[in-house]
């Protein structure tokens, strides 16, 4: 089957009788882009990162704002968390920097830890087997029934890569690993001895409510079902994950962050979550189970059409319409088409992406996993930064209501909340999309990864060409 070919890329807001959200006017984009003095009477400490004055992200009053070729509106189509919440209040670098609710980072406190996924113990060794999908949520199916083999099995991602890929994305702060927390799960016997069990451990799940999360001080309860879906054989509740990761909170860290490979859950109704922060406490948990490739067909998520092919016009129109067009279809005069500048950033992470072939064999799904679990990572530590949910462009701060939408949104941050990531990292901006990029050569095989890093070299000549 030939690949789309993205014949016209959409770089605004589709505006249709039904739907109300607008990108924000280019006035009010640069009205919150632009920084003022702090109000009369406000005390704030300073922080110790600033952005570098000469920087138009850093908030300068000369604002001038990048082409939407670069920086395009949010895909958003129905389903998506903008169409259900299109007045979702934005949040300008202004309301940002004068937000006493945001934690500054200091030079006693500044470091960003990484927390492996924790071990298990033999006593509830059956808890490893629900990282493991169900064989039924993997299998795929013709139209008419027939089972058709499934993808090659993807190795879980690594820990020290993610890690590599968030010290790029934070650069300018040191981003460790927390390596021996001493995290390990054990089980919950509410002050009691464990009661002994004949059950064979795959019957458990369905029984059992409660394990604990010991840190090698304390045990932590944390609740466990079966997952409403099918998909997993068990999941754990994310709010009992993130208080046990306030307790681990080393003095001199900024942020913390958990990964785990259990597919987790916050309340009672929700089929699953994939991560949360608790942006005051400074603490994050993510989980890698959703972001599984054999899960894809399941969760309706197009990989074609994962960004930066997302901002396919045809693609959207599609997903408007509710209907089931060829893809390859012309497009009208009538509807908005923006990719005329070869040399443009999208258009140029559209190129890069397309030159390669879906991914199929075990290490390109692994890789692709890879890049779904590194932009989840980055984005709830944002809000460890007291950065909201974006609606002023396509961005990593985006909010999320599904999977599909999840793999749709961009790697980077808009110029708005680059502006903050600046001036809370002290970094600049330059060497930070260099450090990106360094990570992206990495994994160029990669059509994620690959088309970052075009997008940051046009990017980056773009931003020369300005300053010369």
């Amino acid at each position: 089957m030939s690949l789309c070919q993205h014949p016209s890329l959409s770089f605004e807001a589709l505006e249709t009788p039904k739907f109300t959200y607008r990108q924000p006017t280019a006035l009010k984009l640069e009205e919150a882009l632009s920084v003022s003095q702090p109000a009369a009477g406000k005390k704030r400490k300073t922080s110790v990162g600033k952005a570098p004055k000469r920087q138009s992200e850093s908030g300068e009053s000369n604002i001038r704002l990048p082409p939407s070729s670069t920086f395009p509106a949010p895909v958003v189509v129905p389903g998506d968390e903008l169409f259900h919440d299109p007045d979702d209040p934005p949040q300008s670098v202004q309301e940002w920097i004068n937000g006493d609710w945001r934690n500054d980072v200091t030079r006693r406190r500044r470091t960003i830890y990484v927390v492996p996924p924790p071990g298990v113990s033999d006593e509830v060794g059956f808890v490893d087997g629900w990282t493991n999908a169900s064989s039924q949520s993997i299998r795929q199916s013709s139209k008419k029934g027939k089972q058709t083999s499934v993808p090659e099995p993807a190795n879980h991602p690594r820990v020290e890569d993610v890690l590599e890929y968030l010290q790029a994305f934070y650069h300018g702060l040191p981003v460790k690993l927390l390596d021996k927390p001493g995290l390990e799960f054990i089980a919950w016997d509410g002050g009691r001895p464990p009661r002994k069990s004949k059950m064979e451990d795959q019957n458990r799940t369905n029984t059992i409510r409660y394990i604990s999360l010991s840190t090698g001080r304390e045990a932590v309860r944390v609740r466990c079902r079966p997952s409403l879906d099918g998909a997993f054989a068990g999941q754990l509740n994310l709010d009992d994950l993130l208080d046990t990761t306030i307790s681990i909170l080393p003095s001199d860290a900024y942020a913390l962050i958990m990964l785990l490979h259990h597919d987790l859950y916050e309340d009672e109704d929700d089929d699953f979550c994939c991560g949360r922060a608790y942006g005051g406490s400074r603490v994050a948990v993510i989980s890698t189970a959703r972001y599984r490739p054999e899960l894809d067909k399941k969760q309706k998520i197009d990989v074609e059409h994962s960004w930066p092919g997302s901002h396919c016009s045809a693609y959207i129109r599609r997903l408007h319409s509710g209907k089931l067009r060829r893809l390859q279809e012309t497009v009208s005069d009538s509807e908005p088409t923006a990719n005329s500048d070869p040399e443009s950033a999208m258009q140029a992470a559209v190129t890069a992406s397309h030159n390669l072939p879906l991914p199929v064999s075990s290490s390109q799904l692994s890789t692709l996993w890879l890049g779904r679990v590194c932009k989840t990572a980055s984005h709830e530590l944002g809000h460890c930064f007291g950065i909201d949910h974006c609606v002023y462009y396509a961005c990593i701060m985006q909010g999320t209501a599904r999977m599909e939408e999840d793999v749709r949104q961009p790697p980077y941050l808009c110029p708005i909340d680059l502006s903050k990531m600046l001036r809370a990292t002290g970094t600049d901006r330059d060497e930070r999309y260099r450090a990106l990029l360094e990570f992206s050569r990495k994994w160029e095989e990669d059509r994620m990864f690959a088309a970052f890093g075009a997008w940051i070299e046009a990017r980056l000549n773009e931003q020369r060409a300005i300053d010369d």
